[in-house]
């Protein structure tokens, strides 16, 4: 039976997630690089243009200065796929993008390649139709959410809106103003801000500070106010770095912090390294420390079967975050020589490290249900005995297993040269 704990709330520090809604017109994107500019902070500002290139009227003109503009690194998209706004979610990570500007959300709705049309193109593919096809288009959505709402920078997207009519015995009744998105869109963010005409209304906000504010061409003042708003709280990047330097640190925490850092998507977040004040990003710093305190492997000893603090009695229960190895991706696989069975009394396989295991052999063509054999085959050439499941493994032989998947996962060919190194152990005389 799971156990739940309820633990002391915090308010944690936190990026703009801000929608700019109204018609054509309106002033959505002209506000939402304004307000950008103030979130960024210096910082590089990106927008993904869905409007055939109209964000580029505000760009810079080369050689005209006295020419009111923006600077921004733009991404045109004519095809607005979910998975495609996950793909420019993820360049946007790579390119440390500090605000993200999605111009106009409403196209990942109903525009070509959108949610709408999705949904006609699952129903011909099932029986049921539409009707049916709206489960896989529902978790389409929520695979497109989570990665723009996990953005680790700021984000701004605009939305169009359109009057709504409805039809009453045989009249047609106006009723107002219906935004172009699936309906309540507007709970997935912080702030709504409704344009007309240059103007901006907040019409919905969590930020007692912002309730009803109405501001004539909202920019970077009023991104200021957002700000101070967002700056409230505990950093959630400064307490993974406060635990990363407090004394006693262990490889076993560090790949913890390094679990909590990619559950919340703050890998990429960058911040200025405690000891020689340079630019880096949190993944790098946790990856350095948990290196410093790693204990060296020792190869040539294996230990007989433990029982692991993971749940379950089979390497397929290799569940949880996706967490790479703190291991560097340059590292040559270690070898690992053919080895008598080891002493009782071995420190069993880790949580952290079981569920690290699943993703790293994922990127080496192995993470499928059906692979259970090729993962147990290459588990056992690697660390020099047989085992019957994960949980076998000692501490020291799952970090060995770790390396290597990690050295390998990190290559242009991973699956290709992996097969190959394991085949190659297979060939050695036993």
């Amino acid at each position: 039976m799971t156990t739940f704990t309820f633990a002391p709330a915090t308010r944690e520090t936190a990026r703009a997630r801000i929608a700019l809604q109204g018609p054509g017109g309106s002033g959505k994107t002209k506000t939402a690089l304004r307000m950008a500019e103030g979130l960024a902070q210096g910082g590089i500002i990106g927008l993904v243009d869905t409007e055939r290139g109209s964000a580029l009227k505000y760009a810079p003109v080369p050689g005209r200065p006295d020419i009111e503009a923006h600077t921004f690194a733009h991404l045109p998209m004519a095809y607005c796929s979910p998975e495609n706004l996950i793909a420019a979610v993820k360049a946007a990570e790579e390119a440390r993008v500090a605000v993200l500007i999605i111009d106009s959300w409403s196209h990942f709705w109903a525009g070509r390649g959108g949610l709408l049309a999705r949904v006609e193109e699952e129903g011909k593919k099932i029986s049921g139709g539409k009707f049916s096809a709206w489960d896989p288009v529902n978790r389409m959505e929520q695979d497109m959410l989570d990665a723009l709402l996990g953005f680790p920078g700021h984000v701004i997207v605009t939305m169009r809106t359109k009057n709504d009519y409805e039809l009453n015995g045989g009249k047609v009744k106006k009723l107002g103003v219906k935004t172009v998105q699936r309906e309540g869109a507007e709970y997935e963010v912080d702030v709504v801000i409704d344009m007309v005409e240059g103007v901006g209304t907040v019409t919905k906000t969590r930020y007692s500070a912002l309730a009803d504010a109405c501001v004539h061409h909202p920019g970077e003042e009023f991104a200021g106010v957002i700000l101070e708003q967002l700056g409230q709280g505990v950093d959630p990047v400064q307490t993974i770095v406060d635990a990363l330097v407090a004394p006693g640190l262990t490889y076993d925490r560090a790949l913890e912090l390094h679990g909590q850092a990619n559950n919340r998507r703050l890998l990429s977040a960058g911040l200025l390294h405690p000891t020689t004040g340079e630019p880096a990003t949190l993944g790098d710093v946790i990856k350095e420390y948990g290196q410093a305190v790693k204990a060296p492997v020792t190869t040539g000893v294996t230990s007989t079967p433990a029982t692991s603090p993971a749940s379950g009695d089979d390497e397929d229960h290799y569940t949880g975050p996706s967490a790479h190895s703190l291991a560097g991706a340059e590292a040559s696989a270690p070898a690992v020589p053919r080895a008598p069975q080891q002493e009782q009394g071995a420190a069993p396989v880790t949580a952290p490290q079981m569920r690290m295991m699943h993703a790293c052999f994922t990127k080496v063509g192995l993470g499928a249900k059906d692979s259970r054999d090729g993962r147990l085959q290459a588990t056992a050439l690697i660390i020099g005995r047989e085992i019957g499941s994960a949980n076998e493994l000692t501490r020291e032989e799952a970090q060995t297993l770790l390396d290597t998947l990690t050295a390998y996962g990190d290559r242009e060919n991973a699956v290709a040269d992996f097969a190959a190194m394991v085949n190659g152990l297979a060939a050695q005389p036993a």
